[in-house]
């Protein structure tokens, strides 16, 4: 089960962010050749990109490269320096079409026979960021196997609407709403868009806590300090872990009796409840493997 709580992202033109991002907890991190460049450094950025990712994913993280949109001339060059065996995908900006990630797709596949990957190694993770894209965001999610997941761009998207941003986010409710349902569609991770005031962490958790039950499974971050709330958030429990073994162990009680039902603490147990009590325990499995893994130890 691939696991992205937190991905966080790192200017790509800044070599200092670059070496130190390999010590921070975050599950993945995006190294960003797109927003955070100006024009004037993006073919530097870009080499000192290609030449961190090994180095950044021997730490266990999974290594994403935010490259420039498709229209650009800089897309192109992107891909072709960050195509390796270790980089886990690119992120696509401004991904409005199924189109637009076939392109991408082609893109990679030329990238990766020329390095000597796997046809399809290298995954997709689209960003949705604009009225066409969630329009559009079932046919993007769907349109290739490289998809990972998709994440809510919300800056851009008010942009392109008009409209102002608040903290209670009412006015991209839906748009939360159709990319979470979306990805859970075509089985792929939904992202939610980064949360802009670094130093509000009791708006960052309550944020995070409304998009888990909108069904996101893990969100963009621009500050380390981000990192730990964040990834806390998606993680179950121990009390949801405890209540979760108790709901398998009476479910899988009552099938050894030929019941295909039963009751725990005056509520129903039947097949439903009891498959969704062992996807708590996988993700708690799966979180458990991931930071170890990411911590070293």
């Amino acid at each position: 089960m691939l696991i992205l709580r937190t991905l966080l992202f790192v200017p790509g033109n800044q070599e200092r962010r670059l070496e130190k991002a390999r010590l921070i907890p975050a599950d993945a991190l995006i190294l960003d050749l797109e927003d955070s460049v100006p024009p004037s450094e993006k073919d530097a950025a870009r080499k000192m990109v290609a030449a961190s990712i090994d180095e950044l994913a021997s730490s266990g993280k999974d290594i994403f490269v935010r490259i420039n949109s498709l229209p650009t001339p800089y897309a192109v060059p992107d891909i072709k320096a960050v195509a390796t065996g270790r980089l886990k995908g690119i992120c696509l900006p401004k991904s409005e079409s199924r189109d637009d990630i076939r392109r991408a797709a082609a893109l990679l596949a030329d990238a990766e026979k020329k390095s000597g990957l796997e046809v399809g190694s290298t995954g997709i993770l689209p960003l949705i960021e604009t009225p066409e894209g969630i329009i559009n965001a079932c046919d993007i999610v769907s349109a290739s196997p490289r998809i990972i997941g998709a994440i809510f761009g919300a800056e851009d998207f008010a942009l392109e609407m008009g409209i102002n941003r608040t903290k209670e986010g009412s006015e991209i409710y839906y748009p939360r709403a159709v990319i979470a349902v979306a990805c859970h569609a075509a089985n792929v991770l939904a992202i939610d868009s980064v949360y802009t005031d670094v130093r509000d962490t009791d708006g960052l958790i309550r944020e995070t806590r409304a998009v888990a039950q909108l069904g996101f499974q893990g969100k963009a971050v621009i500050h380390p300090d981000q990192v730990g709330p964040v990834n806390q958030v998606f993680v179950p429990s121990e009390e949801e872990i405890a209540q979760a073994h108790r709901v398998v162990q009476a479910f899988e009680a009552a099938l050894a009796q030929g019941q295909a039902s039963t009751s725990l603490d005056g509520k129903m147990v039947d097949a439903p409840v009891a498959e969704r009590a062992r996807k708590v325990l996988a993700l708690a499995d799966s979180i458990a493997k991931k930071e170890k893994a990411t911590s070293g130890r």
